[in-house]
């Protein structure tokens, strides 16, 4: 049975029920200050120009990594502390990852979005962890569930009494180092009544296609995004980097920032016309 849909706030953004969409997006993890408020600061300038609604993303670690050998992070104290100065420098909402019940709490002083990683949205005690907290709560489908069985993943925060969840698209496994969208999975995610985000990054990666790291087809994004606005998405999340090639995690997915302002453009004209006929 279709439920209706509901209306998630992430600070002063609204996100859901036929809303326009959002973007969030930023490196996939903090690297450091300069370039992490240098991101910040461009792409809320790309979300003005534009007048769609921005949150920004950024890991304070990435604790899922292909080799024992790559990059986790700068520190969790430090790359909070650089999260906070974006929120206070720029006013936008920030949204981070979580990795056990022991970090939701101390992430969620900083982050008004508590996302959870793909590989852990069946870990109960971490979505309740993450539910107690308060804060949105974005639960990413695993690359190995099928969508109709996310229902029971946002009903474990809710059993917190939180009810302000998002359900995030990041591509389903498809063979060995491979992913792919189903963008029905769009719709069947969004008929459980909550808003749905498209990850059109981490959609293109080749998980352990580089022998000792993720590889990627970056050049499906801007179809992807365009396709999943037509599909009628709540929000487009995009992991962007001044210099891909040279990025700490992610190098072959995240998309090179000066390409941002045209594929919001492009996304922006298509929910536009999407949600005026589902009026």
């Amino acid at each position: 049975m279709k439920r209706r849909h509901r209306l998630v706030r992430i600070g002063k953004i609204s996100i859901g029920n036929n809303k326009r969409i959002i973007l969030i997006a930023g490196p996939c993890v903090v690297e450091g200050r300069e370039m992490t408020l240098r991101t910040a600061e461009k792409i809320q300038k790309i979300a003005n120009k534009h007048s769609i609604p921005f949150v920004f993303k950024s890991s304070y670690k990435k604790a899922n990594r292909t080799s024992g050998k790559a990059f986790i992070g700068i520190g969790m104290d430090k790359a909070l502390s650089i999260l906070a100065e974006v929120k206070q420098e720029f006013g936008v909402p920030v949204l981070t990852d979580i990795h056990s019940e022991t970090e939701a709490e101390q992430a969620s002083e900083v982050a008004d979005v508590l996302q959870i990683p793909a590989f852990l949205c069946r870990q109960t005690e971490l979505l309740q962890a993450a539910g107690r907290t308060g804060k949105v709560v974005n639960i990413k489908k695993g690359q190995f569930m099928a969508p109709e069985d996310m229902k029971h993943q946002a009903g474990k925060v809710e059993m917190t009494g939180n009810n302000d969840i998002l359900l995030t698209e990041r591509g389903t496994t498809f063979g060995y180092h491979n992913l792919i969208v189903d963008m029905r999975a769009l719709v069947t995610m969004k008929a459980l009544g909550y808003p749905v985000i498209l990850d059109a990054t981490h959609s293109v990666q080749l998980p352990g296609g580089e022998n000792s790291r993720s590889g990627g087809q970056p050049e499906f994004i801007f179809p992807l995004a365009r396709a999943g606005a037509a599909v009628g998405i709540d929000g487009l999340f995009i992991e962007v980097h001044p210099d891909p090639c040279r990025a700490l995690s992610d190098t072959s997915s995240q998309l090179k920032l000066d390409l941002l302002d045209n594929l919001v453009k492009q996304v922006v004209e298509i929910d536009r016309m999407v949600k005026r006929y589902q009026q």
